[in-house]
């Protein structure tokens, strides 16, 4: 895997019991994917023990940051000046998590820094994938 960056990010995990627990994950963006990012938490952070990863458009992040964006699996709307809200559906149930926004922000700059906004090439990406669909039809 092509991982283009990475960056360690503090979240606060909001309880039913409006409580924030703070939970260490990672934020990775990947050059091959460029229309993604992915959300890292380490095994102490599921509750199956075992790392989970949540990918989601980057679209979607740049667009959370100034206004509520997502209808499906992923959600993000700015909760104040400072922090962003992130709530990600599962067929276990739903978690809302709270973050930096200064450390979201930081995190998309960089990615465009990558790959420019607009850029992306997914052309190849596409044609090999339909090939492979579809083979020599």
């Amino acid at each position: 895997m092509d991982i283009a960056l990475e960056q360690p990010v503090r979240a606060r995990v909001i309880t039913a019991e409006r409580q924030e627990v703070p939970v260490a994950a990672r934020f990775r963006y990947v050059r091959a994917d460029p229309l993604a990012v992915h959300l890292d938490f380490p095994p102490e952070a599921a509750l199956d023990g075992e790392e989970a990863t949540w990918t989601f458009g980057r679209a979607l992040l740049a667009e959370g940051l100034d206004a509520p964006a997502g209808s499906g699996d992923v959600r993000l709307w700015p909760c104040d000046r400072s922090a962003t809200v992130l709530e990600l559906h599962s067929p276990y149930g739903l978690a809302l998590l709270r973050f930096d926004t200064f450390a979201l922000r930081r995190f998309l700059l960089r990615t465009y820094a990558v790959v420019g906004a607009g850029k992306e090439d997914v052309g190849a990406d596409v044609e090999r994938g339909l090939s492979t669909l579809f083979g020599t039809v």
